[in-house]
């Protein structure tokens, strides 16, 4: 029983790493679909994928606390899908992305 103690009681810091990544979406008409990715204790993704007939050009903003905001854009042709990569150079307690796509 003890030694089943120790065992759950190191490897605590390995099941508590996750931080929530809240995603604001404005899709204008694009068929957009967006899936989030922690990496890392200050790295994220974000996974984007294409349903639509035409082009769709997006823009991310991911903000985490006090540092400046990272942007990222991407046009997605049809059918194809896109990473968006961050990394801050701080731990990430929140992080908040903001979404804009659009029809091209």
């Amino acid at each position: 029983m003890k030694k089943t103690f120790c065992l759950l009681f190191a490897l605590l810091p390995l099941a508590a790493h996750a931080y929530p990544i809240d995603v604001e979406k404005q899709l204008n008409g694009a068929e957009v679909s967006a899936t989030t990715q922690e990496i890392d204790h200050n790295m994220a993704a974000l996974v984007l994928y294409n349903y639509g007939e035409s082009e769709a050009e997006c823009s991310a903003v991911f903000r985490n606390g006090p540092e400046a905001p990272r942007t990222r854009r991407a046009v997605l042709t049809p059918g194809a899908s896109n990473n968006m990569t961050v990394k801050f150079s701080r731990s990430v307690i929140r992080l908040r992305v903001d979404l804009t796509c659009g029809l091209k």
